[in-house]
């Protein structure tokens, strides 16, 4: 017979432990939850998301209906526990159900804490903790014009920037000196409060409210110092409360909250408790990583697992979900006395890196305006490890590396963590992706709860989903999971709203991920490029890390170094260049490649500048999204079969259209011959001689899936073969989709309607017009351009820091 496991709480952190216990023995229990609320569990950190209108509530419900009843779970919802039977082991609910239990959890979560001032009572004060409460301030909204919101936390302020997003006017009243006292410094405090006055909402700080006015309703408010403020609602965001009033009552030992040992046990035999109402060592956790460690550590308990490990308390962190206020915060960043610190502050740009050492260790983080680094600085303080080897004076970067080299997740170890919020290790991800067959950043959500709170590591899973699956990765229907727009509605918007930044079009087009991914990042940053190539500045960050660094990462985590050699050319010099830093730097392997060039393979990341700045040569783009090669025979030049001269033909087609933007590789081969000994018809333009002139193909690709390119036109000299090359090459990035092969592209356009547009002069003559600007741009692109021989520069170019996966090899 099962033993009987109840939770009292139907919240995050009881049903969390609920899941792991599931994950460890799915026939131990029989189990029943117990709720006070109507709704299955859902995820509380998304209301901020409902209230701003980026979320359903259906869309926040964590484990609807049937996962109950999948698992055999008895839900009695809407229903909370008001009594508890130690002696007998029963709960009782409030209609008078009993329930009887062998283990019990109590997970009774927290109350939000109402101000004890008269007039708390009138209609409209609200908190924000529930579903119910957001579908009232939602009301209020459509209905009345001006909100207070009491209290400058992180919960306060994504209430009042959701109801200004509902059309209120909102002020903001804190009691303390600057926002976030307890997750920020001073510092940080008032960059944030002045990023969010230039977005409108308005702030009245070391305010202490002493009456909220009204006869029924609320009207307004009245200050200690005799000023009022008139409101249509308030919102009381000033912390909580645990939830412990049963458990007192049960003679539980309560602190501040129910206290627990080691192990989530309380001071009586087979009751537990788990989440925001227990207290560990004399603190209470609020957010919801902590709640989730210690539901882990409780599922071993009652599994009966061979290793137990204690609960040693967490280290926590916060991030702010409000768009175009970016920020981070982690550890201990209040009682620093004894500590030392290290301060970076851009005040032009109002961003802003303070960390906290002792020892050597980080105990405590705050970045404002550049979060980037977050996830690696947090993964050092729960490690302890020191910072010894890190340059400091550029906060906490390794000698020779840019900012963000750590944020590159494909290199984390698997016992770091990728989702903070529900502290999830990128060993658990891959090892869910392996063994369950995921295949999207939702299903990953699902198994493993990565990305399902605040949303910041999307990115990084949606990699690693990459790096495992490469194409078989499932993305939703538009661009990206951050947004249901497919890439026509974005390039329209582009040219509609003149949006001319990657964040102005998160921003306009309300992503749902504010920083973008690595699908739509490098995708909408090419977009840009081809609407505004003069007034697009290339967005390095946004590019594919291989293209950053001029490699192309190889599955032992080595690289792969492939200088341009325009129409597969070279020369004594070059060979010798190449020759002698192979062999300085041990290379591994030399080989010629598929596209006549020679490429090193195995480099180690830290030797990539110095082989660069040796070899003196340029990058073949042999990893990115672009223009990347010409293939050539020798031609009329050497060949007794050669009809035309290719070798000049390609260098000169190589020479015009390098480092231009594509949405996918574009490759060229140009033949003698209709031998065709570099496959011209497997191009994406492909060029034949013939006795008469030129045969032009397009929409050929090799690869994966072979398509036999198609016959364009026949022409009789190399200017037409530029020409519309140069044509097809900017139709191409124009209409394509990023991503999207030629062969592709041919076929959902239509090879006619290609055709027509091609060998159309007046459209040439226009798609050469937008080409030339492309062209003209490129030179003040450092992206594409040749390796810089300033060290500064040279340096940022081997930085990753968006983790992103990197482009295919040649």
């Amino acid at each position: 017979m099962k033993e009987r496991l109840v939770v009292i709480g139907n919240g995050m952190a009881g049903v969390r432990t609920v899941e792991e216990i599931l994950d460890r023995d799915p026939e131990r229990y029989e189990i029943t939850i117990i709720g006070k609320e109507e709704y299955p569990n859902y995820n509380r950190i998304m209301l901020s998301n409902v209230l701003q209108k980026k979320m359903t509530v259906d869309e926040i419900i964590t484990n609807p209906l049937d996962w109950y009843e999948e698992n055999q779970i008895f839900l009695i919802n809407n229903n909370p526990a008001v009594g508890v039977d130690p002696e007998l082991k029963t709960v009782t609910t409030e209609s008078g159900e009993t329930v009887p239990y062998d283990k019990l959890i109590m997970a009774t979560g927290s109350h939000p804490f109402i101000l004890p001032i008269p007039g708390a009572d009138k209609a409209g004060v609200v908190a924000f903790r529930t579903i119910d409460d957001t579908a009232e301030m939602l009301a209020a909204a459509a209905k009345y014009k001006k909100a207070v919101v009491i209290g400058g936390g992180l919960l306060g302020l994504e209430a009042a920037k959701g109801l200004q997003e509902q059309g209120m006017e909102v002020t903001v009243v804190h009691l303390a000196k600057w926002l976030m006292e307890t997750q920020l410094d001073e510092k940080a405090g008032k960059l944030l409060q002045a990023e969010l006055e230039d977005q409108g909402l308005k702030f009245l700080m070391e305010h202490s409210t002493q009456e909220i006015l009204g006869e029924q309703r609320v009207s307004g408010m009245r200050f200690s110092n005799d000023t009022e403020i008139d409101t249509d609602l308030i919102v009381m965001s000033i912390g909580i409360r645990p939830a412990v009033e049963l458990a007192r009552e049960i003679g539980l030992t309560v602190n501040r909250g129910i206290v627990v040992d080691d192990y989530m046990a309380t001071s009586l035999p087979d009751i537990y408790g788990v989440g925001e109402c227990v207290e560990h060592n004399g603190t209470c956790y609020g957010l919801v990583a902590p709640l989730f460690e210690q539901g882990k550590i409780l599922a071993d308990v009652l599994t009966d697992q061979p290793e137990i490990k204690a609960y040693q308390g967490s280290k926590t962190f916060t991030s702010l979900k409000v768009s175009g206020a970016d920020l981070y915060s982690a550890g201990n960043i209040l009682n620093t006395e004894g500590m030392d610190s290290i301060e970076a502050f851009d005040s032009a740009s109002r961003k802003y890196k303070k960390i906290f050492l002792k020892d050597g260790k980080i105990q405590g983080i705050v970045l404002y305006g550049d979060t980037d680094d977050g996830s690696r600085y947090y993964n050092m303080m729960k490690k302890g490890q020191t910072i010894e080897d890190l340059q400091s004076i550029a906060v906490l970067q390794a000698i020779g590396e840019g900012a963000g080299m750590g944020q590159d997740v494909i290199e984390w170890d698997d016992d770091e963590t990728v989702c903070g919020c529900n502290g999830v290790e990128k060993g658990k991800i891959l090892q869910s992706i392996r063994e369950k067959g995921l295949s999207s950043v939702a299903e990953v959500g699902k198994v493993t709860k990565a990305g399902t709170s605040c949303g910041k590591c999307k990115p990084q899973v949606q990699t690693l989903l990459e790096y495992e699956l490469g194409d078989a990765v499932t993305t939703a229907t538009g661009i990206c999971p951050c947004t249901d727009l497919n890439r026509d509605q974005v390039v329209t918007q582009i040219y509609a709203k003149h949006l001319t930044s990657t964040q102005e079009v998160f921003d306009a087009l309300d992503w749902r991920n504010a920083e973008g991914c690595s699908k739509c990042r490098p995708a909408v940053n090419f977009y840009l490029n081809v609407a505004w190539p003069e007034e697009h500045e290339d967005e390095r960050d946004s590019r594919v890390a291989n293209e950053r660094m001029h490699a192309n990462i190889q599955k032992d985590g080595t690289f792969s170094v492939v200088p341009r050699m325009r129409g597969g050319q070279t020369s004594p010099q070059q060979l010798m260049k190449l020759a002698q830093v192979a062999e300085r730097y041990q290379v591994p392997l030399v080989k010629v490649t598929g596209s006549q060039r020679i490429g090193l393979y195995g480099v180690k990341k830290e030797d990539l500048p110095k082989i660069w700045e040796e070899l003196d040569m340029v990058a073949a783009q042999a990893y990115g999204k672009v223009f990347r090669s010409v293939k050539t025979c020798v031609g009329q030049s050497f060949c007794r079969f050669g009809t035309q001269k290719t070798m000049e033909l390609g260098v000169r087609i190589e020479e015009n259209f390098e480092y231009i933007d594509t949405p996918h590789k574009f490759k060229v081969g140009v033949s003698g011959c209709p031998r065709s000994c570099v496959e011209s018809a497997v191009k994406d333009f492909g060029i034949i001689g013939v006795e008469n002139g030129f045969q032009i193909m397009i929409g050929g690709n090799g690869g994966t899936e072979l398509v036999e390119a198609q016959h364009l036109v026949t022409v009789e000299t190399e200017d037409e073969v530029v020409d519309l090359c140069g044509a097809m090459l900017q139709y191409y990035r124009k209409t394509g989709i990023y991503g999207e092969r030629t062969a592709p592209w041919v076929e959902r356009m239509g090879f006619e309607n290609v055709k027509t547009v091609l060998l159309d002069a007046d459209k040439r003559k226009e798609l050469w017009e937008g080409l030339n600007k492309a062209i003209a741009a490129k030179g003040r692109k450092d992206a594409w351009g040749p390796i810089t021989k300033d060290v500064d520069l040279r340096e940022k170019m081997y930085t990753i820091e968006k983790p992103e996966l990197v482009g295919a090899g040649e």
